[in-house]
């Protein structure tokens, strides 16, 4: 019914504004989704959860990913708290990029979930398929010896067999 073009965000009065494509008459229309009960206190997941279950937007929000409004609704909340819009945007991107040095062990369960769909949404996105144009079934790599550390443990048993 609707191809999604362009999704934003409106800060006075809170809204999620949608440009999208309506494929019936071929025009770019605009759709303005107000955003109600919502503070800076509020959950962005949850709050991307229940406009994109909206009876209303579901039809209008089904080309935009829950991760796209999560990040709209960071920015309001930003907004809210009173923080300036580059902020709030190294702050999302703080939140969303995974920091090697970071020590995950000493995470809550919360937070090393996020972390989690991060890493796995950037498997998912670097993973070669078999569809894909370079993909190359069965890699064989010959290491040089030169290169390789021996470690004692490893000389030993080798001599064994």
């Amino acid at each position: 019914m609707c191809t999604a073009k362009k999704c934003g965000i409106r800060f006075q009065p809170p809204a999620i504004i949608l440009i999208y494509e309506n494929e019936i008459k071929g025009k770019n229309r605009q759709r303005i989704m107000p955003v109600r009960n919502f503070s800076k206190f509020s959950d962005c997941t949850r709050a991307a959860e229940q406009l994109k279950n909206n009876p209303r937007h579901k039809s209008y929000l089904e080309q935009v990913s829950p991760k796209q409004l999560e990040k709209l609704f960071a920015l309001l909340r930003g907004h809210l708290c009173g923080q300036s819009l580059a902020a709030t945007m190294e702050q999302i991107q703080q939140e969303t990029t995974i920091n090697p040095e970071e020590d995950m062990n000493k995470l809550d369960d919360k937070e090393l979930a996020k972390r989690k769909s991060i890493m796995d949404e950037l498997f998912e996105k670097n993973q070669k398929k078999k569809d894909d144009p370079d993909f190359v079934y069965d890699i064989e790599v010959e290491f040089v010896q030169d290169e390789l550390q021996s470690c004692g443990w490893d000389t030993e048993s080798a001599d064994e067999f």
